[in-house]
């Protein structure tokens, strides 16, 4: 690889986490009166008055202040407005009664809805864990490992294996179908992965251990396409192949039908997922102090499927899904899924090597930087079309906040320079 295309791209990268990213966000994010963070923000990077707090866009934003502080931005700033966070997410959203997140209340913090999302639970296990790593404040640890018992107690299918994802409450397992009570993904599963990862990160419990190669070993034997190594995005409890549904609490705007499920309902992957989850599966080695040696086949296969059937070379970046056998559905282009194939086509290149990557690599980058970012505030896009024209136009929403560019921006700086060194040593 080419040094100087190395250089290059971490200095755009720096430059527009340090210059544009941080501060979007940092300038907006703190709710001055009721605590917490506003999140809802139009193309021009003004507050739209919408009144909800999600508890996604809460761990997230949460997540993404202290990992930037733990790699050294902000000079301490970032560590204080994510305590700013915790304390509102502690005292209002945290319920006193049953335990556990409700999922969504107003700006003053008084709910809205008090079902228990564990997607959002996921969330809240990885923020407050990346808290506490990054401050030292140890209400992280303790609201992360109690959220982590309360999965246990209510949520893991002693049957079938996973966790059910959709709870009233107290609790009590929502109703099937487009209630979620009789649904698992691969959404939960792989964010729970990546929650278990920082939380035994953060504990060096045992019993997290377990918990986080349980759900790895999972993953890789029922959620991953046995043969293409692609994700599956539902499931029934027993692990037959469900079609993928809208669920009536929803966790981002997906495009669904009239319907409201997948013209291609069960043979459909996400090339954003694949990737996210090839690195995600790798950062867990690390943190486990495991060899990846035995999975490099099978990420070799998620990364090249992504490579081969979800870049488009013609007018750069990546398609949103496909068939898993290969080819492609949607070609719109959406924010998030180039953050995490950006990491994980860096990923590739260490672990793997070879121009392949690289050159994936830098198709995404470009694309971002081209078309992706919003350059009059600094921050991406959601969802464009497969030229890189602006279909959705809001910079913040409570599913489309920090957690994917920022910390797609921390990493790739990070793998940069680690391909840097390694080219250099070479």
């Amino acid at each position: 690889m080419n040094q100087e295309e190395i250089k290059s791209c971490l200095e755009e990268a720096t430059d527009h986490l340090n210059n544009e990213l941080l501060p979007f966000w940092t300038n907006r994010l703190k709710d001055e009166k009721y605590g917490g963070f506003i999140t809802h923000f139009d193309r021009d990077g003004k507050d739209t008055g919408e009144d909800e707090k999600s508890l996604i866009a809460q761990t997230r934003s949460i997540y993404t202040l202290s990992s930037a502080h733990r790699a050294g931005y902000g000079d301490g700033k970032l560590a204080e407005l994510a305590k700013h966070g915790v304390d509102f997410l502690i005292d209002k959203l945290w319920d006193k009664s049953h335990g556990g997140f409700y999922w969504m209340t107003d700006r003053k913090g008084n709910v809205k809805i008090d079902r228990k999302i564990i997607y959002g639970h996921s969330f809240a296990i990885y923020s407050l864990s990346e808290y506490t790593l990054a401050t030292g404040d140890k209400r992280g640890r303790n609201y992360a490992e109690a959220v982590f018992d309360l999965l246990q107690k209510y949520c893991v299918d002693t049957m079938y294996g996973g966790y059910r994802e959709m709870f009233m409450s107290d609790w009590t397992l929502c109703g099937p179908g487009s209630q979620g009570g009789d649904r698992k993904t691969l959404d939960v599963h792989m964010h729970l992965m990546e929650a278990f990862t920082t939380l035994y990160e953060c504990t060096s419990m045992e019993v997290h251990r377990r918990k986080l190669l349980e759900i790895m070993d999972i993953l890789l034997k029922r959620i991953i396409h046995p043969e293409y190594k692609t994700g599956i995005p539902q499931f029934f409890g027993d692990w037959s192949v469900a079609p993928q549904i809208k669920f009536d609490i929803i966790w981002g705007w997906d495009r669904f039908s009239e319907e409201g499920r997948k013209g291609n309902a069960t043979d459909n992957t996400c090339y954003g997922h694949n990737a996210e989850f090839a690195w995600l599966l790798l950062h867990a080695f690390e943190i486990l102090k495991i060899d990846y040696e035995n999975y490099r086949d099978d990420l070799k296969t998620i990364f090249d499927h992504t490579v081969d059937n979800g870049l488009d070379r013609e007018y750069g970046g990546v398609y949103v899904e496909g068939p898993h056998s290969g080819g492609v559905y949607d070609k719109e282009k959406e924010f998030w899924q180039q953050a995490e194939v950006l990491i994980g086509m860096l990923d590739a290149c260490l672990i793997i090597g070879g121009e392949k990557y690289w050159e994936a690599y830098k198709n995404v980058h470009r694309f971002v930087f081209d078309k992706v970012i919003n350059k009059q505030v600094g921050e991406w896009y959601p969802l464009l079309t497969r030229k890189g024209e602006p279909i959705w136009t809001h910079m913040g929403h409570s599913w489309k906040i920090n957690y994917h560019t920022l910390r797609a921006m921390i990493q790739t700086i990070g793998r940069l320079k680690q391909l840097l060194n390694k080219s250099q040593v070479i």
